[in-house]
């Protein structure tokens, strides 16, 4: 009976995505869609506070945000996924437990939320956490949950993706690991190059050539001079 229950969440779960994702359809406003966005969706990797202005704050993070904001408003009818750090605060990544890193995104911090500039694109059903196990550190939001226990893969299956385009922070880290997961996953991978935000400018160099090398597309403007 539990798995009967857990397997008719998920269903909602689904119609719930679809509803939202094409609603417009549902509803007689269909708005017309560019040819090369047909199967796309849209990743926006970690673009929360405390890489923007916190306890891990990342280089070109603001204007990583104010790009990505004004991408996001250009687009219709294309589904927006989202990827979170979401640590308790005795996460393995952190400094205090043998980690690399500051303490982050830390659950019901400030840190952790969505940029205000982006909160307008969301869809609950469409967020990812990662990284809320404290024993398993994670980068790549394609190993994220959303709140139905759904991954990021099952929800693009779902919806009927077949290109994906990525933004946000940081370029050497949750990006490439993002982007080389859908990449292996057999999706077409671009990313959009003014859209990104790093913590180290030569990292972000070279994850740009080795991603570049693997075959995902870069697209935009060129990557900003930290």
């Amino acid at each position: 009976m539990k798995k009967f229950w857990t397997i008719l969440a998920i269903a909602v779960a689904a119609a719930a995505i679809l509803l939202i994702v094409f609603k417009d359809n549902i509803f007689g406003n269909k708005k017309t869609e560019e040819p090369m966005m047909k199967n796309t969706a849209v990743v926006v990797v970690d673009e929360l506070y405390d890489f923007i202005d916190g306890s891990l704050a990342c280089q070109g993070a603001e204007e990583c945000v104010k790009n990505s904001a004004a991408f996001l408003s250009g687009l219709e009818g294309v589904p927006i996924l989202y990827t979170c750090d979401y640590h308790p605060a005795n996460h393995c990544s952190f400094v205090g437990q043998g980690g690399p890193w500051p303490p982050h995104c830390v659950q019901g911090t400030r840190g952790g939320e969505i940029a205000d500039e982006l909160k307008p694109f969301v869809s609950e059903e469409l967020v990812f956490l990662k990284g809320d196990d404290p024993m398993l550190e994670q980068y790549s939001g394609f190993e994220g949950h959303n709140a139905a226990g759904q991954t990021m893969g099952e929800v693009l299956e779902v919806l009927g993706i077949e290109n994906v385009i990525v933004i946000g922070i940081a370029t050497e880290f949750c990006v490439r690991n993002t982007a080389e997961d859908l990449l292996k996953a057999g999706y077409k991978v671009t990313i959009q190059e003014n859209c990104l935000a790093c913590v180290d400018p030569q990292g972000h160099v070279d994850a740009i050539a080795a991603m570049k090398g693997e075959g995902i597309i870069f697209t935009g403007s060129p990557a900003p001079v930290f």
